[in-house]
């Protein structure tokens, strides 16, 4: 049966219980008190009371009726009323088949005030705006990844080619060339797969300290800073989260090597601050460099997009550095916002939710100062190892 049946037959099933349950009062507090036999009373206000069985033979055909009409007017109202409270329901019913059927732009926009039916509908209509803008993220995705991929392919092949041509070339020169060009497209292939490690969320979570990630990441980072001329600056308190260290260490190494990158050309400067805030907490990396647009930094975060073009130049890496620094952020149930700074560069934020069991108390810091660097905190390892730290490292 159909929930409209099945409903219909629910009002009619109630309205004729009440109509036994009033038939059963009646009974109950009137019927039962006229007597079995006639009663005469003596003038001056004589005359006969009706017996009990006169009543009935009156009442009783006279309440078949009544619960009759009940019958036939519950089933039709419940028809009716079913098919009202329902109609909301087909409409969801059919955009989640032409959803199924590959249409994820036709939204329901259920009118009428806000009841469970409306909220469903929202929902539906929300999560099918979502549906399509991953859906398409995901074409993009491809039709990139694809093309990069692609590309050094084409690239070897026709280093090969030129090379079997003119068998006087230098090999070595070929060689060079088709190592750099393999090496890149490893990287690409790595970093695929750490896209898709990070967001199918199969990584094991353990307690971790940010502030160290960022030491690790900014002294792995700091040839290649010094090589173009920018100086880092670490500071920042203890900072307990729980995730995967693999994972976080990648985050923090893909920030700081992106504010190192896409800098000023000389005296650059990077600035990596970690902290605790009341239910959080924060990673954040400020760069000095060009001014950016508000509408350029939010495509930063797309797959294959970089702040100077599609233009590859050493160590620019292959695209996907704040794509899996996303990826990685909403696996941790955290929130990536990205923001020009008002004198050139960047700021970006990671919060993590807290850690409870590991968060210690800690006063906070000053805030930032927009178009500045992180307010100024003390370099954490100047003073030689601590418990649980590593022994001091270098800055510049």
């Amino acid at each position: 049966m159909s929930v409209r049946f099945k409903l219909t037959l629910s009002y009619a099933g109630f309205l004729m219980l009440a109509g036994f349950l009033l038939l059963g009062a009646v009974w109950v507090f009137l019927l039962r008190y006229v007597p079995e036999r006639a009663l005469i009373v003596p003038a001056p206000t004589g005359g006969v009371f009706p017996i009990r069985y006169n009543l009935l033979r009156v009442f009783a055909p006279r309440a078949a009726a009544v619960l009759a009409f009940l019958l036939v007017f519950g089933l039709v109202g419940g028809w009716i009323l079913s098919g009202r409270m329902l109609a909301p329901l087909a409409r969801i019913t059919d955009a989640t088949r032409t959803a199924a059927n590959g249409s994820l732009s036709h939204r329901i926009r259920l009118p009428g005030r806000k009841d469970e039916f409306r909220e469903l509908a929202d929902a539906f209509d929300g999560m099918l705006e979502r549906l399509e803008a991953h859906v398409a993220e995901q074409r993009r995705f491809a039709a990139n990844a694809s093309h990069e991929l692609r590309t050094p392919l084409a690239v070897s092949k026709t280093l090969l080619d030129v090379a079997r041509a003119d068998p006087a070339r230098d090999a070595d020169d070929v060689i060079d060339r088709l190592r750099a060009v393999n090496t890149r497209a490893i990287d690409l292939t790595e970093a695929l797969l750490l896209l898709s490690r990070a967001d199918q969320r199969s990584f094991t979570r353990e307690h971790v300290d940010l502030s160290l990630l960022a030491e690790e990441a900014a002294e792995t980072l700091l040839p290649l800073a010094e090589k173009r001329g920018v100086a880092i600056e670490t500071s920042g308190g203890v900072t307990p989260a729980i995730g995967s260290p693999a994972l976080l260490l990648q985050l923090t190494t893909n920030l700081v090597h992106n504010a190192i990158v896409h800098n000023l050309p000389e005296q650059g400067a990077v600035w990596v601050r970690t902290g605790v805030r009341a239910t959080s907490v924060v990673l954040t990396v400020d760069n000095t460099g060009e001014k950016l647009t508000p509408q350029l930094v939010s495509t930063l975060t797309e797959p294959f997009r970089r702040g100077t073009g599609r233009v590859h130049t050493d160590q620019a890496g292959v695209g996907l550095g704040l794509t899996i620094v996303k990826t990685i952020t909403r696996a941790h149930g955290g929130t990536l916002t990205l923001a020009p700074r008002s004198a050139g560069g960047m700021r970006i934020t990671v919060e993590f939710p807290d850690s409870p069991a590991h968060r210690q108390v800690t006063k906070p810091g000053p805030e930032p100062v927009e178009g500045g660097p992180p307010a100024p905190r003390p370099w954490r390892a100047t003073t030689g190892a601590t418990p649980g730290r590593p022994g001091p490292r270098r800055r510049r």
